[in-house]
């Protein structure tokens, strides 16, 4: 009888062993071509002049024919000196800095598509690093399949203490996912900051990018395209590796978890949603075994089988990602990450959303 909850966990097992699978056929792309599409790259931001310098200069670096590339910076509204600082760089004769026509991200990149010139969009943070050959990986991909989206890996660089790799781990998990849901045909998230597709595609999409949400401009797209029965491909390539820094206090961290959460009541893609309520059911399992054994000392050794089987599972996602990536050191931290997560994922589905509630009134 104290087993029967453990049978929770089976979907989640079954799920991510399937992910697994699909990892295991990932391949680098080796780049081999000059490709020669003309590329729009799309760079929407809100108070980022401490971190635009940085951006602009790896842009500047990229080994694509200047012909072939050009650099939208929309400045979303910025309170700081944002918009002078993206018109003053001098490293790129190619960037055009623009107003956001609106208000918010979705409507800063719209307004950038809107005057874009190149047939292949690629989007990007204002926090983020690029290698020479991003541009080109990316082009080269494109050249080689045609596929209407294409979404590329993303990695965060933290520090050396437990709120850095917790937040690192937690990114080699998602990033296992997205590979191994969208080598699958069946892609369930994405990143903006590493995300590229055609300016037609876009159009044919923009209608169903939730404007009335804050974030989700990558994933609302995603889950359009894919709805559409649009070509959705994962780019495995060193050079197309897009890295970003971690949150680096807590409310900034709080503020991002409740953008997640917010857009993810808004889902409609039916895997998608099942493997958010298999997750949050089983993380669910776990913390509810772990309070029955306090009343009950059986319930302890069902909920020591339960973590160490998901944390099988789950170390299978994270290692082969972290490998990918060279960030094997990474897993020394796995295990009190492990511990934590369950009751992370308890306050970021229940306790965000009512702070930040609480907060604005």
């Amino acid at each position: 009888m104290h087993w029967l909850p453990a049978i929770l966990t089976l979907p989640y097992l079954i799920i991510i062993f399937l992910i697994y699978r699909n990892l295991l056929r990932i391949k680098p792309f080796v780049l081999t071509i000059d490709p020669k599409t003309p590329v729009t790259i799309i760079v929407a931001c809100r108070n980022e002049e401490h971190n635009l310098p940085d951006l602009l200069a790896s842009l500047s670096k990229q080994e694509y024919p200047s012909s072939l590339l050009e650099i939208i910076i929309i400045d979303d509204n910025s309170s700081d000196n944002t918009f002078n600082t993206a018109c003053n760089f001098s490293g790129d004769s190619n960037i055009i800095t623009i107003k956001n026509s609106g208000s918010g991200k979705k409507q800063a990149i719209r307004t950038g598509i809107n005057i874009a010139s190149g047939q292949l969009i690629i989007t990007t943070d204002a926090d983020c690093r690029h290698g020479i050959r991003w541009i080109k990986s990316i082009a080269a991909y494109y050249e080689t399949h045609e596929p209407d989206m294409i979404i590329g890996p993303v990695t965060i660089d933290s520090d050396n203490n437990l709120f850095g790799k917790f937040q690192e781990i937690e990114f080699l998990s998602l990033q296992g996912i997205t590979a191994g849901t969208v080598i699958a045909g069946n892609g369930t998230m994405c990143n903006g900051a590493n995300l590229a597709f055609t300016k037609t595609v876009y159009k044919e999409n923009a209608e169903n990018l939730h404007d009335e949400i804050q974030s989700g401009d990558d994933v609302f797209l995603l889950h359009s395209v894919k709805k559409s029965k649009g070509a959705i491909i994962w780019l495995e390539s060193p050079d197309a590796i897009v890295k970003t820094n971690e949150s680096t206090t807590f409310k900034s961290f709080s503020l991002q978890r409740n953008r997640w959460i917010s857009k993810g009541r808004s889902y409609t893609d039916r895997f998608t949603v099942l493997l958010a309520i298999v997750t949050f059911v089983t993380i669910l399992t776990q913390v509810s075994l772990l309070i029955a054994s306090i009343f009950n000392i059986h319930f302890f050794r069902v909920f020591i089988a339960v973590y160490i089987i998901k944390g099988i599972a789950d170390y299978l996602i994270i290692s082969n990602t972290a490998k990918r990536y060279n960030s094997m050191k990474t897993l020394d931290w796995l295990i009190p990450v492990q511990i934590l997560y369950p009751l992370y994922v308890i306050w970021v589905v229940c306790l965000t959303p009512l702070f930040f509630r609480r907060q604005k009134n």
